[in-house]
């Protein structure tokens, strides 16, 4: 006797995830001629489950496609693909990046490994330290940095939050009761994550031994510039720690973070260095050129200013580690 089916059933993380894409502004629909495949039009592709492997996750899948749309942004929406070539090796590094910030936003919640991804790149995955945020000279880690940056705004926030906390309770019960198998189940590769850091902030993963005092950030009258709190020195290490770092590795002040540099009537770069001025209808300014300031000069990665005994006066009232300085790193994908 046949008898009417009324509805179905679909994996819990399957149910948080399609969710989640769809109040960020994506629909997903299986289908049989792609891995995973976004078409510029608000729909992501995924393989139908006959075309997976046992230790792929729809969930996964759709969490490390909208990790490739927080590296590039929102208008990625409207390019297929995210705008990135998948044909050859040229788009690498913004792959690295995806894969970055994939593996430090599921660990806040235990689940790096459960949402882990099972392509070819899962060997730069697996490869990746307790920080995936480490080197902060490798281009696709300031990438990630601004991803990451943008999971707090629209439309991300607060979706992709929530769907990585409910995947956490979830994978918390399941792994509890999943039963032996020849190939042990996802769900026991969930972690308790990190609890977090006193002042609010995202527990360190890769600083054991750090603490506040150590921190870059931390003001001389015991400030947190990252918490905009009052900290104790002997607190560890948040996620967003950095120790004292080097001008002449940054230059992000100098650079793209900042869209003019103001100068005073008789500056002394105004007598000395006249060529390099702009004058406007209410105020001069120092030329820019390919969006940085035109006196900054790079050779190897190491930045110096060529007018630095004559530079602006904001120049030389910026204050190393301060307020303004983070900004002009965070603009650049150097800080958190």
């Amino acid at each position: 006797m046949s008898r009417e089916l009324r509805h179905c059933y679909r994996d819990p993380l399957s149910e948080v995830w399609l969710a989640a894409a769809y109040r960020i502004g994506l629909r997903v629909q299986r289908c049989e001629d792609a891995f995973a495949h976004s078409d510029g039009k608000g729909t992501i592709h995924i393989a139908s489950s006959a075309h997976l492997d046992a230790d792929d996750c729809l969930a996964q899948m759709i969490f490390h496609e909208l990790c490739h749309s927080l590296i590039e942004g929102p208008d990625s929406f409207a390019r297929e693909d995210w705008g990135l070539d998948n044909s050859s090796h040229h788009d690498d590094e913004r792959e690295h990046a995806t894969l970055r910030l994939q593996a430090c936003l599921a660990a806040r919640y235990g689940l790096r490994e459960l949402l882990a991804p099972t392509t070819d790149f899962r060997s730069f995955f697996d490869a990746l330290g307790r920080d995936p945020l480490a080197d902060r000279s490798d281009h696709s880690v300031q990438l990630a940095i601004m991803g990451l940056r943008r999971s707090d705004t629209n439309p991300w926030w607060p979706h992709l939050g929530k769907a990585l906390q409910s995947s956490a309770d979830i994978a918390q019960i399941a792994a509890g009761w999943a039963a032996p198998s020849s190939l042990p189940v996802l769900y026991r590769l969930y972690r308790s994550p990190p609890g977090a850091h006193p002042t609010g902030l995202p527990a360190g993963r890769a600083h054991d031994g750090e603490d506040c005092s150590r921190c870059a950030w931390r003001a001389a009258d015991g400030t947190c510039f990252q918490a905009q709190q009052p900290v104790d020195a002997a607190l560890p290490a948040c996620e967003r720690f950095e120790a004292a770092f080097d001008c002449q590795d940054c230059g992000a002040c100098c650079r793209e973070a900042y869209h003019s540099v103001t100068i005073a009537e008789g500056d002394p770069v105004a007598i000395r260095h006249p060529s390099l001025v702009v004058h406007r209808e209410s105020y001069s300014e120092i030329a820019r050129e390919d969006g940085h300031c035109v006196a900054l000069q790079n050779q190897a990665g190491r930045y110096s200013c060529t007018i630095y005994e004559d530079r602006p006066t904001c120049c030389r009232e910026f204050e190393n580690a301060g307020e303004h300085c983070l900004t002009a790193r965070r603009r650049v994908g150097l800080s958190l």
